[in-house]
């Protein structure tokens, strides 16, 4: 179903895959307008560029009429926000935005990627392949993936549709798991590990959200799963009436000089832009995957050996002969301890210097943060820095040095809450044969990453 000539409206127009959507209807010839109380970058950014930045911050109903086709409404926006009563009032179609993907994608083969970790990277493995190979697709990717001008697109012709499938409620008014609402033909579960405390507050009511996942992949449908996740594995195992089961796991790899090869099913080495275990483990769920439509294993090897990073998924901020800065989104317990792990073993003889944000809800939460235990076990120093406006944001408790040394099970956990004290003493450390990765969902209270890599890296040449 195409979208087009159509007055819509995003209530919380600012979140991240929102303002994308609405930069790609606003391409396919809809009047576009927008609200939000906050607006971050890049999203204030790209708004701005696409002139749908709104003029003033806040919520404006009048900005409703009986004019507007539609609202979309954000996960941002609470239930009695004054726009999302306006558009009741008026009775005008209000949609979440997966909602939105679904309506658009009705007459495609809808691919959707899930998981705790993992999702990311594998929906871009995926977009990386099919356009190597000039395949007609449309998609939906929770970061910014090299080659690729936008995280979305929406097009009438491109006959199936690859989406990130995010287990995070859809919106306020729909209060269900965003990749519940595509109703997958193909899906995967890359791996499942307790996260979003605030609206799971018990793993059994995280676990039973991909359990409706798999049953909902529908008759003649595809449901691929990591093999050597506990949790996945017993989920994708259960007996579905007609539907192809495909089980993957970490293939064979090697390092070399700080370089990392698959080997493929021929024995040969295939050197790849990425590195550890869980990426490797990815790249196979993609192969998976994409055997499934069209895209055999040759061709996959191929096409693998030029693919990226996607943005801050062990993305590479500045590096030399014998140091490196990495940034990563990691900020649930395992995908942590993936990513810590990952580097050391990348860079056995190099130091490694490991900083977390706790930024999330969950992992500022006290009776979640015990889950952190042993994940930054594999860094020579670790770091944790917690901004305290952003608890009192989230109306949380305030968690102590103590408190967190316990939780992480390291004694020599440094614990910083003013980002400038945090980066001045990363910086006094910058040394040769040193390692600094920097983990989180957040930005580390606004400090330019990029800039800070690139300084690091210079007093490291000295």
């Amino acid at each position: 179903m195409s979208i087009r000539n159509q007055s819509i409206h995003f209530t919380a127009i600012g979140g991240g895959v929102m303002h994308q959507i609405a930069i790609a209807l606003k391409n396919n010839q809809n009047r576009v307008t927008g609200s939000d109380d906050e607006i971050y970058e890049p999203s204030r950014t790209h708004l701005t560029n696409a002139g749908l930045l709104p003029e003033q911050t806040g919520w404006f109903p009048e900005k409703i009429t009986k004019d507007t086709d539609l609202v979309v409404l954000g996960m941002h926006a609470r239930a009695d926000n004054p726009e999302l009563e306006r558009a009741r009032a008026l009775g005008i179609k209000i949609l979440s935005y997966p909602q939105l993907i679904f309506e658009h994608s009705k007459n495609k083969q809808r691919i959707v990627i899930a998981g705790s970790h993992g999702k990311t990277t594998i929906t871009a493995m995926v977009m990386h392949c099919l356009r190597y190979f000039g395949r007609k697709f449309d998609y939906l990717v929770g970061a910014a993936v090299p080659g690729f001008e936008s995280a979305v697109r929406l097009s009438e012709e491109a006959p199936i549709m690859v989406i990130e499938g995010d287990e995070y409620l859809s919106s306020a008014e729909q209060g269900i798991p965003k990749f519940l609402v595509y109703q997958h033909h193909i899906g995967l579960v890359s791996g499942i590990a307790w996260d979003h405390v605030n609206v799971f507050p018990t793993e059994n009511a995280y676990v039973r959200q991909f359990d409706h996942f798999a049953d909902a992949t529908p008759k003649a449908g595809i449901l691929v799963y990591n093999d050597e996740d506990a949790l996945a594995s017993v989920i994708c195992k259960k007996e579905r009436e007609d539907v192809t089961v495909l089980e993957y796991g970490t293939p064979k790899y090697t390092i070399r000089n700080g370089q990392t090869f698959i080997i493929d099913h021929r024995g040969k080495e295939v050197p790849v832009k990425f590195f550890g275990q869980h990426n490797v483990q990815n790249a196979n769920g993609a192969r998976t995957l994409l055997g499934k439509i069209g895209i055999h294993d040759e061709q996959f090897y191929e096409a693998i050996q030029s693919f990226e990073p996607a943005s801050r998924r062990l993305e590479t901020v500045a590096h030399n002969d014998s140091a490196a800065v990495y940034r990563d989104f990691a900020h649930a317990p395992s995908k942590l301890k993936a990513t810590t792990e990952s580097v050391k073993e990348q860079f056995k003889n190099r130091r490694l210097l490991a900083v977390m944000e706790l930024h999330t809800f969950s992992s500022l939460s006290k009776s979640f943060i015990h889950h952190y235990a042993h994940g930054l076990d594999s860094a020579d120093e670790a770091f944790v820095y917690l901004n305290p406006e952003v608890i009192r944001h989230k109306n949380l408790e305030p968690i102590s040095a103590q408190e967190l040394k316990d939780a992480f099970q390291r004694n020599d956990l440094q614990v910083f809450e003013n980002a400038e004290a945090l980066f001045s003493a990363l910086e006094a450390k910058a040394s040769p044969g040193t390692n600094l990765l920097l983990m989180s969902s957040g930005n580390f209270n606004g400090t330019d990453i990029q800039q800070f890599g690139k300084r690091w890296i210079e007093k490291t040449n000295r």
